[in-house]
């Protein structure tokens, strides 16, 4: 399996992927990135990094992922904000490919682990998951602040 790295002319194709998934999410209102904000917060500010999935040159999957760090491992992660495979290239082993190419990734650069959030209605990404010997971290429950919190909380 082919992997590239996105640079910054692959702002229209990774945003193209975002809606995509967005789309299977049910969260397609959601999106508000555009190329422009990729292109900042991706390849400026260098804030996440993008990895294809590629069958015969064709980009049929991608990954987006930044690194995150345990203070109590004391070592950098990596974490999976978004993974998706076109659909009439699932079944293909592109999604275990991509998640393969992310821990020789996370293990290059000596980080401790890889992980990612899934919706729990998921359940087809959450048996492919299970699959690959992921587990989930019930005891664990995600908070965010956003918008008008976010402001109010800053001031």
């Amino acid at each position: 399996m082919d992997f590239r790295y996105a640079d910054e002319n692959d702002c229209a194709l990774i945003l193209a992927f975002i809606r995509r998934l967005a789309e299977y999410e049910k969260l397609s209102g959601e999106v508000v990135a555009t190329e422009e904000l990729l292109r900042e917060w991706i390849f400026e500010k260098r804030t996440a990094e993008v990895l294809f999935a590629l069958e015969e040159g064709r980009e049929v999957g991608f990954a987006l992922f930044f690194h995150n760090y345990s203070t109590f491992l004391g070592r950098g992660g990596i974490y999976l904000e978004d993974l998706f495979v076109l659909p009439e290239y699932r079944g293909r082993g592109h999604g275990k490919a991509l998640l393969r190419q992310l821990a020789r990734i996370a293990a290059q650069r000596g980080c401790v682990r890889l992980e990612w959030s899934c919706l729990d209605w998921n359940k087809p990404s959450i048996d492919f998951y299970l699959s690959v010997g992921a587990r989930p971290m019930d005891e664990w429950t995600t908070y965010r602040v956003t918008g008008e919190q976010l402001k109010k909380l800053a001031e």
